[in-house]
């Protein structure tokens, strides 16, 4: 076969893989967090409380072209075919042929998040596309440090980071695992130029008293239990497929990195996975936090494979088999079985719908809940808002602070029960809320006290003057 017949043979499997995408996308409906996201596209700034503002800017760019579905997903599709053909240009297989590309697009699909994130809009899939272009430049590099490769290299770390701060484990662990940049002049120059790239984020955060990074670093720690610990594994089993899992193990006992770039991907795999399991000691850590590892594995695993029998015989007998559930998956997940609504991929929009019927058309708050206002939004296209509660974290819309238009006025409060709160049902839909004639919230009240207050304890009272 000719070159040209082996390049048609790959963006064959890259448009079948765009169009089981693209169908995914359009019918499986809306996630919480893709939701939250939305609200991030419809307030565009250059960052936000959980997260750095990529995720916002490609949706805010997938709803200039559709509604609904693909107004948060079209660039996350988009975008997954870009990672998957940068990986394809670090392989750098020489003539490849059916069965090299066959192999590739095996590996791949396999990947059960990997997947997810090229249907799924969240801060994962850009950070899945910067590190591979990260890994592609940085290979070459290692080769010349031409002035372009120097710059491509900036707007890769930049990249990284405006996607997701595990951005500063993905650059880390590739100097760790070749110090001698740190000699290099042009790579401290790329690394200037990225923060510079990266002023607007860094002022963001400055200017909103670092809310992320008190949020992942403070916040977000729960103290140990050895659930968090032994819980681990068996979660990044379910991230990257157990016999994906069961195969890098192998490749990284059995075989030593040759070069440079190899020993960065080794790097990035057993840092990473061994990282977040240390992080387990002082909370529970979200299984999906190492999905930057996909970008190496499908490299490694990819190259091993042409290089053993034994890996070879392993993908026929037990990767490939494992497809066919994942195919299930994804065709359950368009389905709308009872249990798909319990696992939180359907009955969304009827809720929220139902929801707004009950409103009367009154502004609908939350209380605690980003997901409730920013699903309420996505399916309604009406402004709602949550004001968070001393048992809830903080969010993004604390920042926003939508509540200050809506003081003093009628407001529905939906799903949050208290005295004077009322059950609405509506087939397997029930929700609590009430209508208060106006809305006072405590959230922004500061107290000053004119001299040092006295050591309180649970239960003690204090009076307090009113002073306009």
């Amino acid at each position: 076969m000719t070159p040209w017949d082996n390049k048609k043979i790959f963006f064959a499997f890259l448009t079948a893989w765009f169009l089981v995408n693209l169908l995914q996308a359009i019918f499986t409906e809306v996630l919480s967090d893709e939701a939250y996201y939305y609200m991030y596209g419809k307030n565009l700034d250059w960052g936000y409380f959980d997260h750095p503002p990529m995720v916002a800017l490609l949706i805010r760019i997938s709803s200039l072209f559709f509604d609904g579905n693909l107004g948060i997903r079209l660039m996350t599709v988009l975008l997954q075919l870009g990672t998957l053909f940068l990986i394809w240009k670090i392989l750098a297989v020489k003539e490849p042929g059916p069965a090299q590309v066959f192999m590739f697009f095996i590996i791949a699909s396999s990947l059960c998040m990997f997947s997810a994130y090229g249907v799924f809009t969240t801060p994962d899939g850009p950070l899945l596309f910067f590190t591979a272009l990260f890994l592609y430049i940085y290979k070459n590099y290692l080769k010349e440090q031409s002035w372009r490769t120097v710059i491509i290299l900036s707007i890769s770390m930049a990249g990284l980071v405006y996607s997701k701060y595990q951005a500063v484990l993905v650059i880390g662990l590739v100097v760790l695992s070749n110090l001698r940049l740190l000699k290099m002049y042009k790579f401290w120059l790329a690394g200037i130029v990225a923060v510079l790239l990266l002023s607007p984020h860094i002022y963001w955060q400055i200017a909103n008293d670092f809310p992320s990074f008190k949020y992942h670093l403070v916040d977000r720690s729960e103290g140990f239990r050895w659930l968090y610990f032994f819980e681990y594994i068996p979660n990044q089993m379910a991230v990257f497929n157990p016999f994906i899992l069961g195969a890098i193990i192998y490749v990284l006992i059995k075989y030593r990195p040759e070069d440079l770039f190899t020993k960065a991907l080794y790097f990035l795999i057993i840092g990473f996975i061994g990282f977040f399991w240390l992080t387990s000691v002082r909370g529970h850590v979200e299984p999906h936090w190492t999905i930057a590892c996909s970008v190496p594995i499908i490299i490694l695993l990819f190259n091993r494979i042409s290089q053993s029998q034994v890996l070879k015989r392993y993908v026929r007998k037990c990767i490939i088999p494992s497809l066919i559930l994942l195919f299930l998956i994804r065709i359950f997940l368009i389905t709308n079985l009872p249990l798909v609504s319990y696992v939180g991929f359907d009955g969304k929009e009827e809720k929220y719908k139902f929801i707004e019927s009950v409103s009367n058309d009154l502004p609908v708050v939350f209380l605690g809940s980003f997901q409730g206002p920013s699903l309420f939004t996505f399916f309604t296209g009406k402004e709602s808002f949550a004001i968070s509660t001393l048992y809830t974290r903080q969010t993004q819309f604390d920042i926003w602070q939508l509540e200050k238009n809506y003081q003093n006025k009628p407001v529905f409060v939906a799903g949050y029960e208290v005295v004077g709160s009322k059950l609405f049902e509506k087939g397997r839909i029930k929700f609590t809320g009430f209508k208060t004639d106006s809305l006072q919230t405590t959230n922004r009240m500061k107290i000053v006290y004119d001299e040092p207050m006295k050591t309180m304890k649970s239960g003690d009272s204090i009076k307090i003057d009113n002073h306009d």
